[in-house]
């Protein structure tokens, strides 16, 4: 199976082919200066077909496009429902149209943790788990459930999907989303500068001399910086608690990290791991913690398996 994927994240696109467990070619654009969706639309297409042209590929060879989005969406329509402010025209795109129009080829749309999750689940670390939570830690904080080998997307398309906006502190930040104390608004990146320039002792932090993000939090921490050690511990706090909410609320056997933040993987799982086996309800044994596999691909290599998705719900509605 062929299929073209499209995985938008917070400042690039990965456009790519991927034939069953095979990412074929990717193209990587940048769009940070871009005001919308909309404008990025002939980019991507004309990106997708150069793809295709260099592979060998005929656009009649494929089954689809399969698009991430970084926001809720309805997987059955592929319409954007909300965006929480990336992408503001998106909810206004009919999506499905433009892949027609443009590729002759049919769109499913998918939120970006779930995809990744499929990702994983069919290629990465998750292979033969079919109870699964994945949290993506970037720019915001991402997050997707398995129960039985199958998406969880509920009646509005927000079950499973919305981890990092779990409440862990009822005295805390406003979040992007309007709740209170959210994972997100607590250790995401885009909160981190918020937090680090409100910390005691900022000003003589060496993290007060340039750009604050996580890869110079932990490279701070590491060299003994009071400010990032102490940032570095509230961080993992918030990631441990939210880990044991999601556990209780979804019951997965494992717990798979995802997104920018795990190039620091090693000085972050192993924290998550002795919170969750102390502190999570699971009689039944312990739920282990893992790095996702694939990286920056999980999301384009969920592209096959949410069209074997469709495939085998098209048998059962046949049936």
């Amino acid at each position: 199976m062929k299929v073209l994927a499209v995985d938008l994240g917070g400042t690039h696109a990965t456009c790519a082919l991927v034939e069953d467990q095979t990412c074929v070619d990717a193209t990587v654009l940048d769009y940070r200066a871009a005001g919308g969706l909309q404008p990025l639309l002939p980019e991507i297409a004309i990106a997708l077909r150069d793809i295709c042209f260099r592979a060998g590929v005929a656009l009649r060879e494929l089954v689809g496009v399969a698009m991430t989005f970084c926001g809720l969406v309805d997987s059955n329509t592929g319409r954007v429902l909300s965006t929480n402010g990336k992408f503001p025209d998106a909810t206004a795109l009919d999506l499905p149209r433009w892949s027609e129009g443009e590729l002759g080829l049919p769109l499913r749309l998918e939120n970006d943790a779930r995809m990744a999750l499929l990702g994983e689940h069919y290629a990465g670390v998750a292979r033969g788990i079919d109870d699964v939570v994945m949290v993506t830690l970037g720019t915001g904080i991402g997050g997707a459930a398995m129960i039985g080998g199958r998406l969880l997307r509920g009646r509005h398309f927000q079950a499973g999907c919305l981890g990092g906006h779990l409440p862990v502190r009822l005295d805390g930040r406003t979040c992007t989303c309007g709740a209170i104390g959210c994972a997100e608004s607590e250790a995401s990146g885009w909160a981190l500068p918020i937090i680090v320039k409100d910390w005691s002792g900022f000003g003589s932090s060496a993290l007060n001399e340039s750009e604050i993000n996580f890869e110079r939090l932990f490279e701070q921490a590491a060299a003994g910086d009071t400010v990032a050690v102490e940032v570095r511990e509230h961080c993992l706090r918030v990631w441990s608690a939210n880990a044991v909410a999601l556990v209780h609320a979804y019951d997965p056997e494992i717990l798979v990290y995802g997104g920018g933040v795990m190039k620091s993987a090693s000085s972050i799982l192993p924290s998550i791991q002795e919170y969750v086996a102390r502190h999570a309800w699971t009689p039944w044994g312990k739920v282990q913690v893992r790095c996702a596999e694939l990286s920056n691909n999980a999301g384009i290599m969920g592209a096959v398996p949410l069209f074997k998705e469709e495939y085998s719900s098209s048998l059962s509605d046949v049936r």
